[in-house]
């Protein structure tokens, strides 16, 4: 983020790029639709508001009248978007269950009276901000339930007294950057305080006299998007073999089905969903989740998004940039959850081999297929359009999220069921703080060299920027931190003991000499160690507050110790081990958590029509079912180094000698429990897993493991039957 003390730094040559003239005509819509606002519901009709009219709810799907929650969310995406979330934002709201979903501080009365409440809270705030009284709507507790709605009423109803800005993130963002208070500031400032805050800054800066309220916006976002600029790009399939993408081009949309399930906004969590789609979609109960998750990805996808319209699996017909958030669009027969995308079909290119990853309907873009889909673009516009990208900006999202992590802790355990990367995303990290990001997704072959580069002692130094260690129930103090070890005698003659530097002290004392570089410990298995003997006093030293500030004394040497800023800790843990320790509090809270779970979008690739993703997705449904979520599979067990297994042969091997034993080990010698899981590949009569030969294997576990829906049946279609390998989209889409 930018600081205020550097903002007006290349201002003019800014304001001399920015467009003002499409920005004033901006600025011109949001005053049409605010205008529209006023007419629907003029400030005179608020204090007898109905709920109906007010709500946004199934009950209001139908009504041709638009009602008021609905209309600022999708109506007035001039005036500033609040798309994306759940519904609770409106602090009122009809569940698809019919059931009003009111504020935790008015539960326990009548739906129509808490709505009175909320009423007269938005009545006050009206009055306030026409007295000029703004503090006065900080004592209105239901409204704070709702900050981004009060905050874009209060600027429809009160013009020119709020800046369009309506997410909390957003607002502290460009206070930070226009030199107002720290974006880290208190939670409990609501936000249209602080919108008004960023307001009272934006007038003191002079080169925006004169400006409109929505220019300033337009122009904050154009230089400054606080939104991050490695946002997933989502793989969405316009239909069965694209049969509706005409649709989609010419109308510039997206839109999926899953019409059942009723608006997305409805549901504030990816469990609340699954249980909407097992309603609709009892057999594939195991990949709903996972749909799930995919459809509230969609729901929240922002302005200036990516999305990549396929057909099958072998073809982009488009690159598109997310113009209008979501909405339920009940004005079409199906396909309801749409998106308002600006396509561009300069991107459109058949791949040399098909993308199985691809075959649902939403899939995430990995970074090295974005690569390879704008490479592929029509070579005139993307030397003419598209910049080179920086190394920064080509971070993978998990790589991304430890670094933040490790800015902000120091320290980060990645805890997930086994096979699941841990250990791989730990050295990810290291070559994104060495500066090296282009090796993370390069070769196996340039991977490892890179990675042995890092972890070379240099001769005047005490340790590598890249230190591997493993901990292990016989690993102490004396190992991590220093102790007295056996040492041959000067003599030679004989045994003495010598005060020996350990790991992490070796470490310390490198980074304190090279202090511009940064230094990175990863501690595979960190729970097999008995973690407080091995720490000792330095648990005090690891909260990134004391870095290089506090020193502790060492009892063993007397020597004096801190831990130097630029020294880092990744820590990995099987969460599926049941022999790991319970890890204190006291160290608990010096490392964040980090939940690595199975990634079935890497295994693109089949094996004897067996979809591998699909597989290992029914695998865990029956794992999750039977154990819980700490005992699922990673995607590391299909795959061959990089790449996914391609052979009868490989699956074999995977399945019946590491996959078998493992799941066999969850059991604990329960032939039911086994059954459970694995179902007919378990002998009735011996309790054992039956011995498949490998051609015959693929059938087998798609038989078991992978559900299979008919076209048609308003939900999803499968494939359109030709070569089994690019017709395939999953589920139906628009």
């Amino acid at each position: 983020m930018a600081e205020g003390g550097d903002f007006r730094g290349g201002l003019a040559e800014r304001i001399a790029r920015f467009d003002r003239e499409a920005a004033e005509q901006g600025a011109d819509r949001a005053e049409e639709e605010r205008q529209r606002v006023l007419k629907e519901f003029p400030l005179e009709d608020w204090p007898e508001l109905a709920l109906e009219r007010y709500a946004l709810g199934p009950a209001g799907y139908g009504r041709r009248r638009v009602s008021f929650c609905r209309l600022m969310e999708y109506g007035t995406n001039a005036i500033g978007s609040i798309r994306g979330g759940s519904a609770a934002k409106h602090i009122i709201f009809q569940h698809r269950t019919g059931e009003w979903r009111v504020p935790v501080a008015l539960r326990g009365i009548d739906v129509h009276a808490a709505w009175e409440h909320v009423r007269a809270d938005f009545n006050t705030a009206f009055a306030a901000a026409a007295d000029g009284a703004y503090e006065h709507i900080d004592e209105l507790v239901s409204l704070s339930y709702g900050q981004a709605l009060t905050t874009k009423a209060l600027a429809v109803y009160a013009p020119g007294e709020f800046l369009p800005v309506f997410s909390s993130s957003h607002v502290r963002h460009f206070t930070a950057l226009l030199g107002g208070l720290p974006h880290q500031y208190s939670s409990g400032v609501r936000t249209w305080r602080a919108n008004r805050e960023l307001l009272a800054l934006v007038r003191q800066t002079p080169e925006f006299a004169g400006w409109r309220p929505h220019v300033v916006m337009q122009f904050l976002y154009a230089f400054h998007d606080p939104r991050p600029k490695n946002r997933e790009v989502w793989k969405v399939a316009p239909g069965v073999g694209a049969a509706l993408w005409d649709d989609c081009l010419a109308n510039g949309h997206i839109r999926v089905a899953w019409d059942e399930v009723g608006s997305l906004g409805q549901y504030e969590s990816d469990r609340e969903l699954k249980e909407a789609l097992d309603q609709h979609r009892p057999h594939s109960t195991g990949g709903n989740l996972r749909l799930a998750r995919q459809l509230l990805a969609y729901r929240d996808l922002e302005s200036g998004d990516l999305i990549v319209a396929n057909r099958g699996k072998s073809e982009v017909l488009a690159v598109g940039t997310v113009t209008d958030g979501y909405s339920y669009n009940e004005d079409v027969e199906k396909h309801r959850h749409t998106v308002g995308v600006d396509w561009d079909t300069s991107y459109a290119q058949h791949f040399d081999s098909p993308r199985h990853a691809w075959q649902p309907t939403l899939a995430v873009v990995k970074p090295k297929l974005w690569r390879e889909i704008r490479q592929g673009r029509k070579a005139v516009l993307a030397e003419a359009v598209e910049p080179a990208p920086t190394a920064d900006a080509e971070l993978p999202d998990d790589v991304r999220a430890v670094c933040d992590l490790l800015d902000h802790k120091g320290q980060v355990v990645l805890q997930g069921p086994p096979g699941t990367g841990k250990t791989r995303l730990a050295l990810s990290v290291a070559l994104a703080l060495a500066g090296s990001a282009d090796q993370i997704e390069a070769a196996p072959a340039e991977r490892a060299a890179a990675l042995a580069e890092l972890s070379k002692v240099p001769d005047k130094a005490a340790a590598a920027r890249l230190t591997v260690v493993t901990f292990h129930p016989s690993y102490g103090y004396e190992d991590f931190v220093e102790g007295f070890k056996p040492d041959t005698a000067a003599d030679g003659a004989g045994l003495k003991l010598t005060m020996t530097d350990g790991l992490f002290r070796r470490v310390c004392t490198a980074a304190e000499e090279a202090p511009d570089d940064t230094f990175l410990i990863v501690i595979d298995e960190i729970n097999r160690g008995d973690l407080p003997r091995i720490l000792g006093e330095l648990i005090t030293l690891l909260e990134i507050d004391k870095r290089g500030s506090v020193h502790v004394t060492l009892p063993n040497s007397g020597r004096q110790q801190t831990v130097p800023a630029n020294v880092r800790i990744i820590g990995t843990m099987n969460s599926a081990d049941r022999s790991v320790g319970h890890i204190d509090a006291a160290i608990r809270r010096r490392f964040a958590f980090l939940d690595v779970q199975p990634d079935p979008d890497v295994l693109d690739g089949e094996v004897g029509g067996l979809g591998l993703a699909s597989f290992l997705e029914g695998l865990n449904a029956k794992l999750d079912a039977a154990f819980g979520p700490d005992h699922l599979l990673g995607q590391a067990y299909l795959l061959a180094g990089d790449r996914p297994i391609a052979t009868a042969e490989q699956l074999s091997n995977a399945f019946h000698h590491e996959i078998v034993p493992l799941v066999a080990d969850y059991c604990l010698g329960q032939p039911d429990l086994l059954r459970s899981v694995l179902g007919a590949l378990v002998d009735d009569k011996t309790g054992r897993v039956v011995q498949t030969n490998p051609q015959d294997l693929p059938g087998v576990l798609a038989d078991e493991f992978v559900v299979v829906e008919a076209a048609g049946d308003g939900l999803g279609g499968d494939t359109d039957g030709t070569d089994g390998t690019d017709g395939t989209d999953g589920w139906d889409a628009a």
